[in-house]
């Protein structure tokens, strides 16, 4: 790290966290609960599970074979895959709606040149998803998180470091049209000490989040950590969501040492975390991996649709295997930096690769 870098980070921490912020994570061993090794899921960028098992999808996968969404069983064998009707740019995450509803993010922007991005939409029974595009206010943004709200509204959280983007529809989704997004608000990045394999900078960045079963708690999380809030009584829509991640104190469960922990979501009964890393190998051999959360409420009956599982890994891979990003908005640090520091703050972040994915 360079003295400018070096500087920069204490700058940083002392600005974006005041004295007695920083939560103190809850270090909780992780299971493995059973391994990836199909050949087709070497970039697993998104997961839900259910009572039957897991449902999974790559980052915008190079392979045509690996543009899927791919269902397996508590195993983590693939029983189904589920191919696009067109090819998606960057898929980065996936959730699972309260009515079986799947919701792929395809809202990776690496280069964040896109004119839109979108979500994918796969009903209980069809046969294949439905896009839908949005387009942000403010520009192009690189985001690896959605969260779908109660009502079936999603949410996305952008990768902006520090302070990341909360945006949601403004307006209904319609295919063959690009709805409006919204800045809804921000959510500003707790800090930790958790070990991972960029260091500082992977916890700088939301790289996934999920919306438990019962619709009761949201989480983000970084390469480090997870930072999971209590919704509001009243928050089965997107508002509630948005509420609990910009103005709610988290609970923080350390995920230490992940080789590139992106995608998480909950058990089907709600009572801990999955989680699953890419793949930096040509070969898939990834653990799909539990952390328990202490202070879960009672278990959520678990509601099977179809036969879903995914995974994760504690491995460590070669440190440097992420570029960094090419740029970071001047409101994401905090008020009160110059343009200067946030041009230097572009070398302590962190992303996966450079690399452009097919239209």
């Amino acid at each position: 790290m360079t003295a400018l870098s070096a500087g920069l980070v204490a700058t940083l921490t002392a600005i974006a966290v005041p004295a007695g912020a920083v939560p103190v994570p809850v270090k909780q061993a992780p299971e493995a609960v059973c391994r990836v090794t199909d050949k087709r899921l070497v970039e697993i960028s998104g997961l839900v599970a259910d009572g039957s098992g897991y449902v999974v999808v790559n980052d915008g996968a190079d392979e045509e074979s690996g543009r899927r969404i791919f269902f397996l069983n508590r195993s983590c064998k693939v029983v189904r895959a589920v191919p696009y009707p067109a090819s998606p740019r960057d898929t980065e995450d996936l959730a699972r709606a309260a009515d079986g509803t799947l919701w792929v993010g395809d809202i990776g922007d690496n280069g964040q040149n896109r004119d839109n991005v979108g979500v994918w939409r796969l009903a209980p029974g069809a046969r294949a998803p439905k896009l839908f595009r949005m387009s942000y206010p403010d520009g192009p943004h690189d985001a690896e998180a959605l969260l779908v709200a109660g009502n079936g509204t999603p949410v996305v959280v952008t990768k902006d470091p520090l302070t990341a983007g909360v945006y949601v529809p403004d307006g209904p989704l319609q295919e063959g049209r690009t709805t409006p997004l919204r800045r809804a608000g921000a959510f500003r990045i707790p800090l930790s000490g958790t070990g991972n394999p960029f260091g500082f900078r992977g916890r700088l960045v939301v790289t996934g989040g999920a919306v438990s079963p019962d619709g009761r708690r949201v989480l983000l999380r970084t390469y480090a950590d997870a930072f999971e809030f209590d919704v509001p009584a009243d928050g089965t829509t997107a508002d509630g969501v948005v509420r609990a991640i910009t103005g709610g104190t988290p609970r923080t469960v350390a995920l230490p040492d992940e080789p590139q922990g992106e995608s998480i979501t909950y058990t089907a009964d709600g009572t801990a975390l999955l989680t699953v890393s890419e793949v930096t190998e040509t070969a898939a051999d990834i653990a799909l991996l539990r952390y328990p959360l202490p202070e879960a409420p009672a278990p959520t009956p678990a509601v099977s649709s179809e036969a879903y599982t995914s995974s994760l890994s504690v491995s460590e891979t070669a440190r440097g295997s992420a570029a960094p990003e090419k740029r970071i908005p001047t409101g994401a640090v905090v008020a009160g930096l110059t343009l200067a520091v946030a041009a230097a703050a572009v070398g302590v972040v962190v992303a996966r690769r450079r690399r452009n994915h097919g239209s």
